[in-house]
């Protein structure tokens, strides 16, 4: 895989701005998603502003569809630089991607990029006449049919090198070429065409329908006599001698399992069994109307009536909460967990949204910033020319710090020194509203202008 990273300053253009065509193309792709969810777009708009860029992503593409969206620039830088199918760099006019994954690297593709190497040179580089350049890609989803490429919008599979010399020689003449299999497969059928389920009657039905009345037809009459016999046989037994509807695994002896009152009484015998009698009579108070408690039976009446009367809680009373009254201002939940950095980071960014909201899309980092907060003083160049190393503060990547020394702040204590509308000032200008609160910037300055101890 190639490094991803932006192109050379010299190479990259001063601005970007989407033709009036796709500004308003991108602004129907936006209102798909609902309000706050517009940089779910970020894909579409980067596609379409490295098309219109003649096949790759300046920096300032990056930022004007970061712009567009409301995202700090790094977000937008993270999903072009993951992506190869945006190009970071100038391309060719046919831009060839070799798939180097593990089914075309079986397949041939090492020969691919050997000739491609020494056909046009290094990946990443324009060849001499602006028709080719090439990337070594990640899987591009055609495993079947390997090896294969991507040009520009189209797969070409089943290459060798001397058939994608062909390919690029018919590219650059204008020759039409052929979209996909280089030898004829359809689709991802196997090579020289399919070898299996090639019968017809295992579509057709016929061969169900034969099996069915080959089966019929070999039936004997007699036998289809006897299997009448036995069924009516079975039958009339079962009339005479019944079976419980019961497994017999584990029913070594049977018994008549209606055993009622009045099958009982029919037979002569009292209709409750003397045992099932005594078994039947309950402990504790009598519920009748003349009962009386027995001998030794404790007192298991407790009624909610019996409860109230001895100024007890009734049953459904306990453990239930009270209703509150409609005046009665509810409960807070408690604390999500969220650090004090981050609360004042989700507050931030909704301030400084709405305050944006209200500037004209054209608006300066500087006049937005200045719209939110109040720029920090600066110094005219680091004290004795010797700039601390702002990186050291986990957040701020070279390029930021850069910007920083930009705005005149080149020492650990200017950063320290911040106030709630400087640091909303800065953060706005970066375009990265709420991070220094999330990453605590102003507390790591401070850790790392105090004198050593």
């Amino acid at each position: 895989m190639a490094n991803r990273r932006l192109a050379p300053a010299s190479e990259q253009p001063e601005s970007f701005a989407f033709s009036p065509e796709n500004a308003a193309w991108a602004k129907t792709q936006i209102a798909k998603y609902p309000e706050g969810r517009q940089a779910s777009a970020v894909i579409s708009l980067l596609w379409k502003a490295q098309e219109q860029n003649g096949g790759w992503l300046p920096r300032a593409a990056i930022e004007a569809v970061a712009a567009e969206l409301g995202m700090p620039n790094i977000r937008v830088l993270e999903v072009a630089t993951f992506y190869t199918m945006f190009a970071l760099e100038p391309v060719g006019r046919f831009w060839i991607q070799v798939c180097g994954t593990v089914p075309c690297d079986s397949c041939g593709a090492r020969g691919l990029k050997e000739m491609l190497e020494a056909r046009l040179g290094p990946p990443g580089h324009v060849s001499a006449d602006g028709n080719f350049s090439w990337l070594e890609v990640e899987c591009l989803g055609a495993c079947c049919n390997a090896p294969m490429v991507q040009i520009n919008q189209d797969y070409y599979e089943d290459l060798t090198p001397e058939s994608l010399g062909t390919l690029m020689d018919d590219l650059a003449a204008g020759r039409p070429v052929k979209v996909g299999s280089q030898i004829g497969r359809q689709a991802s059928e196997p090579q020289g065409g399919p070898d299996t389920l090639t019968d017809q009657t295992l579509f057709d039905g016929s061969r169900i329908g034969a099996w069915r009345k080959r089966f019929e037809d070999t039936a004997k009459p007699e036998e289809q006599a006897a299997k009448t016999g036995e069924a009516a046989s079975s039958e009339q037994q079962a009339a005479v001698n019944p079976k419980p509807a019961k497994p017999d695994a584990g029913r070594p002896v049977e018994r008549t399992v209606s055993d009622a009152p009045a099958q009982r009484a029919a037979e002569g015998e009292t209709p409750v069994k003397p045992e099932d009698r005594a078994g039947a009579a309950e402990r504790g108070r009598s519920t009748a109307k003349h009962g009386a408690a027995r001998p030794g039976d404790a007192d298991v009446l407790d009624s909610p009536a019996k409860r109230i009367a001895e100024g007890e809680p009734a049953a459904g009373e306990q453990g239930n909460q009270e209703t509150p009254q409609r005046d009665t201002v509810p409960q807070q939940p408690e604390a999500s967990g969220a650090s004090a950095g981050e609360v004042a980071a989700e507050a931030e960014e909704a301030r400084v949204a709405g305050a944006l909201a209200a500037l004209p899309q054209d608006a300066t980092p500087e006049q937005k910033a200045n719209a939110v907060g109040t720029r920090p003083p600066s110094l005219d160049a680091a004290r004795a020319g010797r700039p601390d190393d702002l990186t050291r503060i986990r957040g701020i990547d070279p390029d930021t710090s850069q910007r920083l020394n930009g705005l005149g702040i080149h020492h650990f204590d200017q950063i320290a020194a911040w106030t709630r509308d400087e640091i909303t000032w800065v953060g706005t200008y970066l375009a990265v509203p709420g991070r220094i609160d999330r990453e605590d910037w102003v507390g790591q300055a401070k850790a790392l202008s105090a004198p050593a101890q």
